[in-house]
């Protein structure tokens, strides 16, 4: 168990430590020209992000929660693609770095606690909190030509979705295998979470 909040530490002091430039592009800060290259940054725009990573294991651990596996990823991720086209059509959604941060330690609160909210009202929360996450991805392919922004959308929805039903499984293996109980499981989620929004809230802090 230390041994794995020593890796979270670790990554969550990474991401601090990282520009927000290159927190949030793939390709060096290149726009995307091709439909691979729109794929590849897709893909990894939510792993190299750790703010993006973490929510998305958060989501996997409450759909685990709540044993809704598949509608809760799903739900965020649509929320995502929805921010993505707002940032696209030259919409405004104010302190979007900021509120993603808010979302992760939200998500940590949920986890750490095993709060089980009703689970309409936690894919709304998921959707409106994928609106910020999805805006933020935009931000990396504002302007690219429509076959590499496809993609783009393509790819962040994959990874994303692929985390979170992962994550969700993974929990449910470990626990359901004894390997871990539910508390122990969720509280060191909840304190790796809790890692990263602090990070994640300093970050965007200093960058408004």
């Amino acid at each position: 168990m230390m041994g794995a909040l020593r890796t979270v530490a670790a990554l969550a002091l990474g991401m601090a430590l990282t520009p927000p430039a290159l927190a949030h592009h793939v390709m060096d800060g290149a726009l995307p020209s091709t439909p691979w290259q729109g794929l590849l940054s897709g893909l990894g725009h939510p792993v190299i992000g750790l703010d993006h990573l973490a929510f998305v294991v958060g989501v996997g651990a409450m759909a685990f929660l709540l044993r809704r596996e598949l509608l809760l990823p799903l739900t965020f991720v649509a929320g995502t693609v929805a921010g993505c086209a707002l940032h696209m059509l030259r919409y405004d959604l104010p302190a979007a770095e900021l509120i993603v941060a808010a979302t992760v330690a939200i998500v940590a609160v949920l986890v750490t606690l095993r709060v089980r909210l009703p689970a309409s009202g936690l894919a709304a929360f998921f959707a409106l909190a994928g609106l910020f996450h999805g805006y933020a991805y935009g931000e990396s392919i504002v302007g690219a030509e429509m076959t590499a922004l496809a993609a783009y959308v393509i790819g962040f929805g994959v990874i994303q979705s692929g985390i979170a039903v992962g994550a969700a499984l993974a929990f449910r293996a470990a626990i359901g295998r004894d390997w871990m109980s539910e508390a122990g499981a969720m509280r060191i989620a909840g304190v790796g979470l809790a890692l990263v929004a602090t990070a994640a809230l300093a970050t965007a802090a200093m960058a408004g």
